[in-house]
Parts: C-alpha cells; structure tokens; sequence
C-alpha cells in the first residue's frame, strides 16, 4: 500500500459513542469503587485476585494507539506508550485486531510482519512500538469480506481465548459496538471526561470475573 493510502487506512473519524456508552457507565462505576484512602491497598488486592483469572486486551491500531502525522510519519498516540506499560506490567495480555490488505500475506504472521515493516519505516519518536508486547496475537483479514466491522477477527481472537475475559478497545463506536455484541467489554478511546483508555484495574476486575 502506498503512503496516502496508508494514511487513509490509519485516518478513522471519531464516531458518536452509541452502545459503547454502556462501557464508559461501567468504567466510571468502577474506578469510583475503591476510595482514595486505601486504594493501593484495595489495587493490591485486585491484582492477587485477577491472578485466578484472566483477560486479553485486543486494540484497533490506529488512531487508537498509533497516530499518523501530516507528514506521513508515525508514532504513539498520546498515552498509549505508558499504557502498554502498565499493562505489560501487571502481567495483561495485549493483541490487536487490525485491517490490512489482505494481499499483504498468506497468513497472520506474514501480514503482521508486512504491518510492522510499514509502520517502523515511518515511525518517528525515541522508543518504537511495542511489537514484542503483542506476540502472534495480532489478527488480520484473510479477505476483503473479514475487514472490519465484519466479525470474522474478533470471532478469530475468541477462539483462541482458552475462557480469558476479552476486552476490545478502539477509536470508533462501530467497532466497539460489533465488538460488544460478541461479548467483548468493548471501551470506545479517545473521548473527552473519560479516561483515554480503559484502566488497568478495570481489566483486573474483568479477568477475576473470567
């Protein structure tokens, strides 16, 4: 694909919040739940509790956590670095559900590695991205028919999830609202009063309860 068109890929408008609304309700109930005082004390125990469960925390890529600049370059969207982090940290699995053309491969592997190669050729900021943290968790299009919003990746990453909880994050509300239809906790990112992605804790919770 050539740069503009990849540009294009990556260039999705925000869309109104719609059923991923019901998401942000929870999130804030949430992170409400756990008083200032004590709350390292109450994260501690979240944390030794998601240890009985687990979740994977697949994301769209961009726009939601890389961002294509003007002059074609890419890099992190803001906070998406620090969030990968924290995740990586608390031991959370990370994946991404991402459209390239399908005529980047033969198989995910082979079309993740044609994605990556496009992305760090325009990539532009201290510390590349993350690929390391995503493993062969990163799904792709075998067809034009299975680009998103069809369900077919999202159908792909359930099979794999041995019974984890599956959590979906992405910039627009079509995908998280095809998201949440399959069971996905879908958070729509990059909406204002709200956190730009969906707190660690939050997913801690939603493991324990795998």
């Amino acid at each position: 694909m050539n740069r503009p068109a990849f540009r294009g890929f990556f260039r999705t408008g925000i869309a109104l919040l719609g059923a991923a609304a019901a998401s942000a309700a929870m999130t804030t109930a949430a992170s409400a739940a756990v008083p200032a005082e004590g709350a390292h004390d109450a994260a501690a125990g979240i944390r030794a509790d998601a240890e009985r469960g687990c979740a994977v925390v697949y994301f769209d890529l961009g726009e939601t956590l890389v961002h294509t600049a003007e002059d074609d370059s890419t890099g992190y969207m803001p906070g998406a670095a620090a969030y990968l982090r924290e995740l990586r940290e608390r031991d959370i699995e990370v994946g991404l559900i991402t459209n390239v053309p399908p005529s980047w491969g033969e198989t995910d592997a082979e079309r993740a590695a044609a994605l990556k190669k496009e992305v760090d050729s325009a990539w532009k900021g201290s510390a590349p991205f993350a690929w390391e943290d995503f493993g062969d968790r990163i799904l792709t299009p075998r067809t034009e028919a299975e680009r998103k919003p069809a369900p077919a990746l999202w159908e792909r990453a359930k099979e794999n999830a041995n019974g984890c909880r599956l959590v979906y994050e992405a910039e627009t509300a079509e995908e998280t609202e095809v998201a949440a239809s399959l069971g996905y906790f879908a958070y729509q990112t990059g909406l204002p009063s709200r956190p730009a992605y969906l707190p660690a804790r939050v997913i801690e919770l939603l493991a324990h309860r795998s």
